[in-house]
C-alpha cells in the first residue's frame, strides 16, 4: 500500500512532445505542398534589375513579331547566319554580353531558338530585354 499513496511530483512530457513533431511535420508538408503552381506575369522587370554593361561590346538580337531576325540594326536571314556572324564576334571579342529582344506577340520557339545558338556559341552572359513597368 505504500506505493499507491505516493504522489506524483513529475509530469511525463513524451507524449507532448510527440504531438508536437507530428504538427510541425504536417505545417512542413502543407507549406511545401502550397508552393506548386505559383503564377507569373512575364516580362516586366524593375528599373533596378538592369545591369550596367559597356555599350560598344553587347550583341544586341532582335526578333520582331514576324519572326525576323536582326544582329544590333543588321538584318539576319536565318539562324546559321546569325551563328556565323556572333561566331566571328566572339573570335574578336571572346567575352561579350547579349542582349535578346522578342516582341511580346513573338513565338516563343523564335525566342529559345535563339538562345540554343547562343549556349551552342558558348556565350555566357545573356540578358532578356523587358519593359518597364507601368507603375
Amino acid at each position: 500500500m505504500q506505493a499507491d499513496s505516493k504522489s506524483y511530483d513529475d509530469i511525463n512530457v513524451t507524449p507532448m512532445v510527440d504531438l508536437y513533431l507530428v504538427l510541425l511535420l504536417i505545417f512542413i508538408i502543407m507549406t511545401t505542398a502550397g508552393v506548386q503552381g505559383v503564377k507569373v506575369n512575364l516580362p516586366k522587370a524593375s528599373a533596378a534589375a538592369a545591369k550596367k554593361m559597356d555599350a560598344p561590346k553587347i550583341q544586341a538580337i532582335t526578333v520582331d513579331g514576324q519572326g525576323n531576325l536582326k544582329l544590333n540594326a543588321t538584318a539576319v536571314s536565318s539562324l546559321a547566319d546569325l551563328e556565323s556572324k556572333l561566331a566571328s564576334v566572339k573570335a574578336q571579342t571572346p567575352d561579350f554580353p547579349a542582349v535578346v529582344r522578342g516582341d511580346s506577340g513573338t513565338q516563343y520557339q523564335a525566342i529559345m531558338d535563339v538562345l540554343n545558338v547562343l549556349g551552342r556559341l558558348g556565350i555566357t552572359q545573356v540578358g532578356l530585354a523587358t519593359a518597364k513597368p507601368t507603375n
